[in-house]
């Protein structure tokens, strides 16, 4: 896709998204690097990720890169050649049975004496 200036940016989402991470980030680091000598350049790393991240969310969103959202990944939508059946489900055929789909087992019964 091409840049295109007009494309709108999802300021919100992007922050949020950053604000959840730094939290999330910002506790495990708290826990593994107790000694505060550790934690000070740590925390300042984590901030200045959050101008990066903007700025590449930017980027992406005026080349037209939109992620689904959880919803989206959750409900599957229809294909635009359905048909007003969709309703009911389809009922597979059965495949026709081979070696590794016999009931029982494949052993030949021994021959009495």
């Amino acid at each position: 896709m091409q840049w295109d200036a007009s494309r709108p940016v999802p300021w919100r989402r992007l922050i949020k998204e950053w604000a959840i991470y730094a939290a999330i980030m910002t506790g495990v680091f708290a826990i593994f690097f107790r000694d505060g000598g550790r934690l000070l350049p740590i925390m300042a790393g984590l901030l200045v990720s959050g101008p990066l991240y903007l700025l590449l969310g930017y980027v992406l969103a005026k080349f037209g890169y939109t992620r689904k959202t959880l919803a989206e990944l959750r409900t599957p939508r229809a294909s635009p050649s359905s048909s007003s059946n969709d309703d009911v489900p389809t009922v597979r055929a059965r495949p026709a049975p081979t070696s590794r789909t016999s009931t029982g087992s494949n052993r030949a019964k021994p021959k009495r004496r």
